[in-house]
């Protein structure tokens, strides 16, 4: 394996560079991520320019409409970026919290206290927004941060970065808590994922082969963010119009984003009311794999295969299977789901009660579209990913869940016997 010297030299200086970061008051902080918050809206068409370059690329290389729908920045999407950032900072300080305290028969006082992780690192993809979301969430949070993105976004992150950066200039948070990995080459992230010297934590986004490879072999602890197969299921005594609403917007309003629904389960005493809802789809251009009971209502629909009904499609195709009981159904989410957000349409709130406790997901919704698993929906200002293990974090990466704690002892000489 090649090493690179911008990987240690980077990791290093952001080590030294952010210890005091915990020490800073939060009145501070904030100011300092208010200051990124308007630089990003002042440097918009810089920022833009920057992306067009990314965009271009894209398209010569044939990047497929999905990936390039996460790749692309409009100026909404960076007034969301910079209403994000201003969220961050609106919220309560994670550092410093007593999360827990108590006094010990002999006298001791034990507080649990919540700590910065230290140094994170970053591994993801074509998303840009996941720069700026990362590092004011690790800044707030009192840690430093590496990122390294996808080559495919290079430029947009290298503009990012030197915003935030710039912006960081003059206020009590130094610049150099932040650095982005520019080198492409796998190599550089594979020695990333040894410097247990310099890093506390990564948490890798993205596709399934890049989280793979990062749980795999990072010698340094991973906090690991999921794929998402993510299933409504409309149950017998759902409300139409509201399971069609549902429906289609977990599927279409943004398909291309890991809580958007790849799979539509429907109690087959709801099949009356299912061919308007699936005709809506298509219509949509939502291209349909289904079991045999669906495709007699809509013949257009392709024949799923088992594969079908674990995959994330991350684009406007969705598989569609008949069960005939909440049993079913729930044993079909826990076999092919993967863990991140499920949701019931159901007016049965004993069926919605059992759906809730059963399936095995970081987030389980009723009445409610799979798209509200968000750090920014959820009221976190915007996250580091969705988490989808049960240990540290589970669900949305907000501040909280990005910090660690440890126990602070006060005593009066006290010994043990």
């Amino acid at each position: 394996m090649s090493e690179y010297r911008e990987v240690i030299d980077k990791a290093k200086s952001v080590k030294e560079r952010s210890r005091s970061l915990g020490l800073i008051k939060p009145e501070d902080k904030n100011a300092a991520l208010l200051s990124i918050a308007c630089a990003l809206e002042e440097q918009a068409p810089s920022i833009l320019e920057a992306n067009s370059i990314d965009m271009e690329g894209a398209k010569k290389s044939g990047m497929n409409l999905q990936l390039q729908d996460r790749l692309r920045l409009t100026e909404d999407r960076i007034k969301a970026m910079a209403e994000g950032v201003r969220q961050v900072a609106g919220l309560e300080d994670p550092v410093g919290r007593i999360m827990d305290e108590w006094t010990r028969p002999n006298g001791l006082l034990i507080r649990k206290v919540s700590v910065p992780m230290g140094v994170i690192a970053m591994i993801y993809e074509a998303r840009p927004n996941v720069t700026v979301d990362a590092a004011v969430l690790a800044l707030k949070a009192g840690s430093g941060i590496i990122l390294r993105g996808s080559g495919s976004a290079l430029e947009t992150n290298k503009k990012l970065v030197r915003v935030m950066k710039g912006a960081l200039k003059g206020t009590v948070i130094d610049p150099g808590c932040m650095e982005l990995i520019e080198e492409k080459s796998h190599d550089a992230v594979n020695q990333l994922m040894g410097l247990t010297e310099y890093l506390d934590l990564i948490i890798p986004r993205g596709g399934a082969d890049l989280i793979r490879n990062v749980v795999q072999n990072s010698r340094v602890p991973v906090l690991e963010t999921g794929v998402g197969n993510c299933h409504v299921f409309v149950d017998e005594t759902a409300d139409p119009e509201m399971a069609g609403k549902i429906i289609l917007n977990a599927k279409t309003q943004r398909p291309s984003v890991c809580n958007a629904c790849e799979s539509l389960l429907i109690h087959e005493d709801w099949l009356p009311n299912a061919k308007d809802i699936l005709e809506k789809l298509i219509r949509a251009g939502v291209k349909i794999h289904s079991d045999q009971r669906i495709r007699e209502l809509v013949p257009e629909a392709d024949p799923a295969t088992d594969d079908d009904w674990g995959r994330e499609y991350l684009g406007l195709e969705i598989s569609v299977k008949t069960v005939g009981s909440l049993d079913e159904a729930i044993e079909h989410i826990n076999r092919y789901g993967t863990h991140h957000t499920e949701c019931i349409v159901t007016e049965d709130a004993e069926s919605a009660e059992r759906f809730l406790k059963e399936v095995d997901a970081a987030a389980v919704n009723w009445n409610a579209s799979t798209r509200f698993t968000d750090g920014f929906e959820f009221g976190f200002g915007a996250e580091i990913g969705i988490s989808t293990q049960k240990m540290h974090a589970r669900g949305p990466l907000g501040l909280k869940e990005i910090t660690s704690y440890k126990y602070m002892v006060k005593g009066n000489g006290q010994v043990r016997g």
